[in-house]
């Protein structure tokens, strides 16, 4: 599935044809460098590798500048693989022109961190008990977490309080609302996964 690498600017808001106030999210979507191209040959699958965003060479391993070297490029930030249906060679650079007869896309990033939550926040839970009854401090306990004489232990994947966000989302058919080539804009109706100036996958 051909896509590229973006940076999350933010949020702002478009008016439609019609008037409405529409939300939206700004990404910086490339330029991407083509580093690598895979072949069903030496590889066993037909692929290309992109790079996005410039790196400090003294940061860079002497094995990964070798690698952009064969390119003939600068260090990259990060690096993904995208099945692409055109013919890229080493050092072709991909721009957001990708995207212009494009409608709708499919958007992939790392949700935002939300630290050590409760299971109502977690999982949605409603509480076990009413705040009657001669308590007053188990209204978000999870309750019960399983029988004590079998099978005397706790089944696994059972929901209960933990570290929340920071996982992979993606967000599918986000509708392409202005591409703008001049500055490798590209702005899609709704949100992101993600913070501002966290790096998503864009796939068509």
């Amino acid at each position: 599935m051909p896509g590229l690498l973006g940076k999350k600017i933010g949020m702002t808001s478009v008016f439609s044809a019609e008037g409405k106030n529409v939300p939206c999210t700004v990404v910086e979507v490339g330029p991407c460098v083509v580093t690598q191209v895979r072949t069903v040959e030496k590889d066993g699958y037909e692929a290309v590798q992109i790079g996005f965003q410039e790196k400090k060479e003294k940061n860079t391993p002497k094995a990964e500048l070798g690698h952009f070297k064969k390119a003939n490029t600068t260090p990259k930030r990060h690096l993904a693989e995208f099945k692409f249906d055109e013919v890229y060679n080493l050092g072709d650079v991909i721009t957001v022109d990708l995207f212009a007869d494009v409608k709708f896309v499919d958007v992939c990033g790392t949700s935002k961190g939300k630290g050590f939550q409760g299971v109502v926040k977690r999982h949605g839970f409603g509480g076990v008990q009413q705040s009657t009854h001669g308590q007053d401090d188990r209204q978000r306990a999870p309750g019960s977490i399983g029988a004590c004489s079998y099978p005397a232990r706790v089944f696994k994947g059972l929901r209960m309080a933990g570290r929340m966000g920071g996982d992979t989302v993606t967000v599918k058919n986000l509708e392409v609302l202005k591409v703008i080539p001049e500055n490798n804009i590209l702005v899609l109706k709704g949100s992101l996964p993600g913070t501002k100036g966290s790096i998503v996958i864009i796939n068509k």
